[in-house]
């Protein structure tokens, strides 16, 4: 099993390869670590909910929802 270390530094280099340097970091800069308490926002929206309910409000999502398609500059 691979280490937390080994993984980003694999994540990194795989980017590099694909990437190149100054894109890779144009990628990384992309990003942002977020904020709040995942686990606690999760409960708060999804304790109630059933199953089928979640089902039900995926199926009505439209179909092309990809957000990565903008140029990052």
């Amino acid at each position: 099993m691979k280490t937390q270390h080994e993984i980003i530094k694999q994540g990194y280099d795989a980017l590099i390869n694909s990437l190149g340097v100054a894109d890779t970091i144009r990628f990384i800069q992309y990003f942002s670590p977020g904020k709040g308490d995942y686990t606690k926002e999760r409960h708060q929206w999804l304790d109630d909910k059933t199953l089928a309910d979640v089902l039900a409000q995926m199926k009505e999502l439209p179909e092309d929802t990809n957000d990565y398609d903008e140029i990052i500059e």
